[in-house]
């Protein structure tokens, strides 16, 4: 014998309270998790507790330059125990990629200069011993930018950089002197 089926519609009670527990549901849902994670509001706590906040963040990746972008390639030959320094100059916020590589290992120093107050306020990045580097910068402030690199060892070492990056100019430090080197913008994609 087949079941009879129940083709009764809801009460109204039943369905008040269905709309009223899918309220408090979506209440609880927008309070806990979507405030936080897409308006950067937390007024429970709980982004905080449940790591959203940092997803409401308003931070747009976009970044304008103020500079033409440029891309260079250096190559120094360090006899033993020369050095070489080779700065960028670059705008506040300016960025840059680059990746330098030697035959040898070297000292180097990644260093910068504010614009216009010398060498005394020269502020070092990185300092170590090695054979290559590779990674991105972004200047804290307007000024020189760059590496001292300095042979340490019996060898000659051949060292060569690539970058590319939103820099006006470049300036080799070398043999007690110093000489601006040029660098094109990049005109043809």
């Amino acid at each position: 014998m087949a079941e009879e089926e129940n083709t009764n519609p809801p009460s109204s009670k039943n369905i008040l309270i269905a709309s009223a527990v899918a309220l408090a549901v979506a209440l609880i849902v927008l309070f806990t998790t979507i405030l936080p994670a897409e308006f950067g509001r937390d007024p429970l706590g709980t982004g905080e507790l449940l790591g959203l906040n940092a997803l409401g963040l308003d931070e747009n990746p976009f970044e304008e330059q103020l500079e033409v972008h440029r891309s260079d390639y250096v190559e120094f030959i360090l006899e033993p125990f020369q050095s070489v320094e080779y700065k960028y100059l670059m705008d506040l916020d300016s960025s840059m990629i680059f990746s330098w590589v030697a035959d040898g290992e070297l000292y180097y120093d990644m260093h910068a200069e504010p614009a216009g107050l010398g060498e005394e306020y020269a502020e070092s990045y990185e300092q170590g011993e090695g054979d290559s580097r590779m990674g991105s910068f972004h200047a804290p402030f307007a000024g020189i930018h760059g590496w001292f690199w300095e042979n340490r060892s019996l060898n000659t070492v051949v060292i060569e950089l690539y970058s590319s990056g939103f820099y006006q100019t470049s300036t080799v430090f070398r043999d007690g002197g110093d000489y601006e080197r040029p660098i094109e913008p990049i005109t043809e994609y």
